[in-house]
């Protein structure tokens, strides 16, 4: 266990990870209160999808960007900018909420500030870890530890969502939500970061982009696993987007059942979120991959068919284990292989696959559900990354083939 925790040895990770999880859990306090304003005011899956997809599209075109100005500029500086940005959407719908002038088109636009802003975000907290983390031996325990705060939020915050949805209102939590923002900045001023050389700007972006896109291309193993990602976030993370249609329709409950559904999936994912981090080497993480997107894929089909809770929160729970080792299990190995020169374009890619790919996978989901239904809609997302994981497992000797060299050089394993 205290491997796994060493990460925490280097001081501007603990006071970034202590910052960003508070942020992080404000996240999901306003992401859970929006879906059920706006479920409550429409009783609609599709516009519940519309507003997953608002908040999440602008990863899908701007990531890549962020990751070429992550690769350009102070990435701590450009962290507290998006932080301080991201509490405008958050006070804003909180006002009108207040208000009770709030309408669904005021979400969806605030959900698209903000996922504009979070396109920026993304790609730079990732490729920041190595300036937090110095140490190669250290790094996947910070990577995993980095895609843990998001699982522990996901779990704790629509938790919290859910006790201030039934005591209070939607704009309380969009209010606490642009707090923990601001009072996130104070950690990153407090860090004392050793200023790297910045590769000269004198290129065009758009040289840039294409100089990124042609080495994620040439990377093997990235070429191979970005799109398993992609999928894995087109066909099974979108159930976070249906789940208020399960909390109401299949368990007859409120905001507190949707609260107990999505945290049981982000107690999955925390599970998930320690093995990774308990790993004392990396040989083995791709063999994890596989299994974990097969579970994740049955999981899935079992809890849409499901009426019983406790059978649905532990399918949830194996779901988010499964969810996040193979999309953080592919974000070590990234992170771990890529050129420092690279890795913030790289990441651009990685949020693109992930966090891109999410809205445009709610919105097929709403759609879908409102043609077939709920349940065979995440059945056939699992039913997906099963397949995928039948894909993966041939190529995993050609992978290993490409990868084990780059440990080998950067002394993570002995030749």
């Amino acid at each position: 266990m205290i491997h796994s925790l060493r990460a925490f040895n280097h001081r501007n990770f603990r006071l970034y990870f202590s910052g960003q999880s508070l942020g992080i859990v404000g996240y999901w306090v306003q992401q859970i209160a929006m879906s059920w304003l706006v479920y409550r005011l429409t009783g609609s899956a599709w516009l519940l999808g519309v507003t997953a997809f608002a908040g999440q599209i602008a990863v899908l075109v701007l990531a890549p960007f962020g990751g070429l100005w992550a690769d350009r500029v102070d990435r701590r500086k450009l962290l507290m900018v998006t932080q301080a940005a991201a509490a405008v959407p958050a006070f804003t719908l909180a006002l009108l909420a207040h208000l009770d002038v709030v309408e669904v088109w005021h979400v969806i636009v605030m959900a698209s500030a903000l996922g504009v802003v979070m396109a920026i975000d993304a790609p730079i907290r990732q490729s920041f870890l190595p300036e937090m983390v110095p140490s190669t031996q250290d790094l996947p325990s910070a990577i995993a530890f980095n895609s843990g705060m998001y699982n522990a939020a996901r779990m704790i915050g629509p938790t919290i969502a859910g006790v201030l949805l039934a005591v209070s209102s939607e704009a309380f939590c969009f209010l606490v939500n642009g707090v923990t923002k601001l009072v996130a900045l104070a950690p990153l001023v407090m860090m004392v970061i050793t200023v790297h050389e910045r590769p000269s700007a004198h290129i065009s972006i758009w040289q840039g982009f294409r100089q990124g896109a042609a080495y994620a291309w040439d990377l093997v193993p990235v070429r191979l696993l970005l799109p398993v990602v992609a999928l894995v976030s087109f066909m099974a993370t979108p159930y976070q987007a249906l789940m208020p249609i399960f909390a109401a329709e299949v368990f007859a409950g409120g905001a507190d059942t949707l609260g107990f559904l999505i945290g049981a999936a982000g107690l999955g994912g925390v599970a998930g979120i320690l093995c990774l981090a308990s790993r004392k080497e990396m040989r083995g993480l791709l063999r994890w991959v596989v299994a974990a997107c097969f579970s994740a894929g049955v999981a899935l089909i079992v809890f849409a068919y499901s009426t019983q809770i406790a059978l649905s929160l532990a399918m949830l729970a194996v779901a988010g284990v499964g969810i996040v080792i193979t999309v953080n299990g592919i974000s070590t190995i990234t992170l771990t292989i890529v050129e420092d020169r690279m890795r913030g374009r790289v990441s651009g890619f990685y949020s693109m696959a992930f966090l891109g790919m999410y809205p445009v996978g709610s919105l097929a989901a709403g759609a879908l559900a409102s043609w077939i239904g709920a349940a065979h809609t995440l059945a056939v997302g699992g039913a997906c990354c099963v397949l995928c994981a039948f894909w993966l497992w041939p190529k995993l000797p050609r992978l290993r083939q490409h990868i084990r060299p780059i440990y080998v050089r950067l002394g993570i394993i002995n030749e």
